[in-house]
């Protein structure tokens, strides 16, 4: 574990939920990249060994200020400014109190409340910063090109994951539930491969306890339909590994009928896959109409057919619409982007006088 010294620490990015979740992983991929710019370090009950981190008991003891004077408090949920206003208000601690938000929906009075006793915001979208009644800095999310790459061989890489090497196969992956639109992937798959008699569809992810009945249904309706063989559903797999999968596809499709921000298709075209994506969260600033991928309504089976069969049908322009979208996940959307645009944040809020 890579345990720091809080009396060195300028920047602190607290994640004090156990289970994994985006919140926890957007902290785990940027924290150590960040650390090598900046004093920075997580603190949380459950963290990676690999991140920069401090005992959260230390939050109790560390001196009231850090080496460049107030420290930033980076906090992402609710919980986080709540801790971060009670060091600083209680135990008279010196920060600067930050918040992302992701969130796409009216805040309660409590959320709007904390969120006001906030010295900076950083919103993950535009669409996202709307919802906030303040300023806020738009800083969309990254992800780490070095993992999320094309496929040197793809007919190789798709025979090593037990996938047909010959075919288009289309992809969606993630949390198996309502909200995330499986089942309007499922049907429009379903309907694809009737179509396309060498089609296969791949729906990847894991599904709570809760949602364990609706991928049920899902399975059922696909053995129905006689098509368990092209239709396949795949256990959850690491995130390290996940990107074989993008890498193995010619079409990722992100159904979702709500999102708060969603890195799907950004991983997915930074693999070189086009991606048709509904128009929630941030996907809307991801995806680019007609160069990048195609947009359509959420729970709309239909049109996600048709735009699916677009490219597919076309294969010169599904090959420059998957160039396209890797071109734009490279220039626009690296980790090392959103990294250094939170700490352009960060120093900006340490210059300023506390």
């Amino acid at each position: 574990m890579i345990t720091a010294d809080i009396r060195a620490i300028d920047v602190l990015a607290p994640n004090f939920k156990k289970r994994l979740s985006g919140v926890t992983s957007t902290i785990v991929r940027l924290v150590p990249l960040q650390a090598q710019s900046i004093a920075i370090a997580a603190t949380g009950p459950v963290l990676p060994s690999h991140v920069p981190q401090v005992p959260l008991r230390s939050l109790l003891t560390m001196p009231r200020s850090g080496p460049s004077g107030a420290r930033v408090w980076h906090a992402r949920r609710n919980v986080e400014m709540l801790g971060g206003l009670l060091l600083k208000h209680v135990l008279r601690k010196k920060l600067w109190l930050l918040f992302t938000s992701a969130s796409q929906r009216k805040h309660t009075g409590y959320s709007k409340w904390l969120i006001s006793q906030m010295d900076a915001v950083i919103a993950t979208s535009a669409k996202t910063a709307s919802y906030l009644e303040r300023e806020a800095t738009v800083i969309h999310h990254g992800i780490d090109l070095d993992i999320f790459k094309p496929a040197e061989d793809k007919a190789a890489l798709r025979a090593s994951l037990g996938l047909p090497e010959q075919g288009p196969i289309i992809g969606c992956f993630g949390r198996i539930r309502r909200q995330k639109g499986t089942d309007v992937f499922v049907d429009a798959a379903i309907d694809l491969a009737r179509r396309h008699s060498n089609l296969t569809a791949l729906v990847m992810g894991r599904a709570t306890e809760k949602h364990q009945g609706f991928e049920r249904d899902l399975k059922a309706k696909v053995a129905d339909a006689g098509l368990s063989e092209r239709v396949l559903f795949l256990p959850e797999v690491p995130v390290w590994d996940i990107a074989k999968y993008y890498q193995a596809l010619d079409l990722y499709i992100a159904p979702q009928r709500w999102e708060g921000f969603g890195l799907t298709p950004l991983e997915a075209m930074a693999c070189r896959m086009p991606v048709v994506a509904t128009t929630v969260g941030a996907f809307e600033e991801l995806v680019v109409e007609g160069e990048t991928g195609h947009l359509v309504p959420p729970g709309e089976i239909a049109a996600m057919i048709d735009a699916t069969e677009r490219l597919l049908d076309d294969p010169k322009a599904l090959d420059a619409a998957a160039a396209a979208a890797l071109a734009r996940a490279r220039t626009e959307f690296s980790l090392e982007r959103e990294a250094h645009a939170i700490i352009d944040v960060y120093q900006s809020l340490m210059a300023a006088q506390h």
